[in-house]
């Protein structure tokens, strides 16, 4: 089940976001994620966030943050990975939008494959002035956007 974030919900979240970040990142020094950690579960209260539910496990695997059509990050349990979550929450959000973009690190090889599986093309390559790491602009636009 996906639902919106809950201020409950937020000890949890936060802590995959940190997880996520410092395993899919490690080319950043884990220093960076645990610098960000406050003022991420700050920001976090006050953003368009949807977590991913295990009902059966009574417990969120995962979540995506939203800046209007800006995906500011879809983070899963790191035992929760490959089975289907992420993919689930990027159908949720295209659902509510025409047209999403979002900064993903080239080194992140795994995460862009999955966002160029599920339809977004590379639009511009950047430099993340907080880490210094390359990455790369993407955008998918649904069926009824106009070009």
């Amino acid at each position: 089940m996906i639902r919106e974030l809950q201020k409950t919900d937020i000890d949890t979240v936060s802590q995959i976001w940190l997880d996520a970040n410092r395993d899919a990142h490690d080319f950043i020094p884990a220093e960076y994620w645990e610098n960000n950690f406050l003022p991420v579960k700050k920001m976090l209260l006050q953003a368009e966030v949807y977590v991913y539910m295990d009902e059966r496990k009574n417990r969120i695997e995962g979540f995506v943050g939203l800046d209007q059509e800006y995906i500011a990050g879809i983070f899963v349990r790191k035992e929760a990975r490959s089975g289907g979550i992420g993919k689930a929450l990027l159908d949720f959000v295209k659902e509510k939008k025409q047209e999403l973009t979002l900064n993903v690190y080239r080194k992140n090889e795994r995460a862009v494959r999955f966002y160029e599986r599920e339809g977004f093309q590379i639009i511009d390559r950047t430099v993340d002035k907080s880490t210094d790491e390359k990455e790369y602009l993407m955008k998918w636009k649904g069926k009824g956007s106009i070009c």
